[in-house]
């Protein structure tokens, strides 16, 4: 397993956290993602390292910006 921390910016409440979540969960691989609102960060568990063109362009689709 695996274990990376990306800042994300431009979430302002709930439904933000819940959709980063929700993109970046559904990469091949990722075994869980916990945001954190008020850091930007976002911890993901994954069973290989997860390419970073693959997390932004997750991050992108929810409508945010990797840092």
């Amino acid at each position: 397993m695996t274990t990376s921390v990306w800042q994300v910016t431009g979430m302002t409440c709930g439904h933000c956290v819940s959709a980063v979540t929700q993109e970046v969960g559904e990469l091949p691989g990722v075994v869980s993602v916990e945001v954190l609102l008020e850091t930007g960060a976002v911890t993901v568990e994954s069973e290989a390292p997860l390419d970073r063109a693959a997390v932004e362009a997750a991050v992108d689709e929810a409508g945010y910006q990797l840092v």
